[in-house]
């Protein structure tokens, strides 16, 4: 159970998703051996990432980048728009030296120093070009009061409303099987829902609220989207009902690259590439997302900074990744 869907409701001004994964999820653990917590908190991510791509209205990349000086230094979920995603996290810390009860501001927010970050990369970007960032801090300022930020879902939250400023709910739940994620969002009242009256359509966004705030994080863990819509709005009359479009696949996929790595050698420098090959005999570099392995050796090296052809420079040698 991969599956997102996307659902309109004729009643009230709401746009909502449903997301439900699984193996691609578990692609994302068998890699990794990270503390529970830590698990959880990357999982609820990687559903938050997934159903804000699902709105993306270009062919590109949505990031999602939280760092910090806690014992999560860093961590990236990736999601493209057609649902392919990779996600990891790394430790300032030994894995075992970190609290089974840490809350996310304890391993995100040390010292008030978090920040989430999402970016919007189009593929067709223009050399040179920005992709759009959004940047909240993982704390909620009250006047003089600094409120952490408790969950997932409320620094999403947190950078909708400040960055996007879009009404929005949502709920995320993980854990080491399954993702599960509902986002709710009230759409201009200039949009498709402009016949309605101003008070109506408030009324219509309080109640699918309600409703939202009625999902638990076993239906989300263990429940397809379809029979959670079912669940949800089974009280909505015919006339204001909801309707759902077909469901999408989500799939775990990495976009590393033997190339890729050869490129990042060409980055550093021929100097410094020689500097590791001396102490090291060669040049080794794991996948943060995926684990894959790649072997440079001082041939393969030589083919980096000697041909044209980035291709050339990094063909495989036989029996080598």
């Amino acid at each position: 159970m991969n599956e997102l869907l996307v659902f309109m409701c004729d009643g009230a001004p709401v746009r909502g998703e449903i997301v439900s994964i699984s193996s691609a999820w578990q692609a994302v653990l068998e890699r990794r051996n990270d503390p529970p917590v830590v698990r959880q908190i990357l999982g609820d991510f990687v559903g938050a990432a997934t159903l804000l791509s699902a709105s993306l209205k270009f062919d590109g990349t949505l990031i999602i980048q939280a760092q910090s000086k806690g014992p999560i230094s860093l961590l990236v979920v990736e999601c493209k728009s057609d649902l392919t995603m990779r996600a990891t996290v790394k430790l300032s810390v030994e894995p075992e030296s970190i609290d089974p009860h840490a809350t996310l501001a304890e391993l995100l927010d040390a010292e008030n120093t978090g920040r989430l970050v999402i970016t919007l990369d189009p593929a067709d970007r223009e050399p040179g070009q920005a992709p759009y960032q959004g940047i909240v801090a993982l704390q909620e300022h009250r006047g003089t009061v600094i409120k952490p930020v408790r969950s997932a879902a409320e620094a999403i939250a947190l950078y909708m409303q400040n960055s996007e400023q879009l009404d929005t709910r949502i709920w995320l739940s993980s854990n080491e099987t399954h993702v599960g994620g509902l986002l709710l969002q009230r759409l201009p009242d200039s949009g498709g829902h402009a016949h309605l009256d101003p008070q109506v359509a408030a009324e219509g966004w309080n109640r699918i609220q309600a409703l939202g705030e009625t999902i638990t994080n076993e239906e989300l863990l263990t429940l397809p989207p379809a029979t959670i819509l079912r669940r949800l709005f089974l009280e909505e009359s015919t006339e204001n009902g909801v309707r759902s479009f077909p469901p999408r696949t989500i799939q775990f996929s990495c976009r590393c690259s033997r190339t890729k790595v050869a490129d990042i050698l060409r980055m550093l420098g021929e100097q410094e590439v020689e500097s590791i090959l001396a102490e090291q005999g060669v040049v080794e570099s794991e996948c943060d997302f995926c684990a894959k392995a790649y072997r440079f050796d001082a041939v393969d090296c030589r083919q980096v900074f000697n041909t044209d052809s980035l291709a050339d420079a990094t063909r495989p040698p036989l029996g080598e990744h």
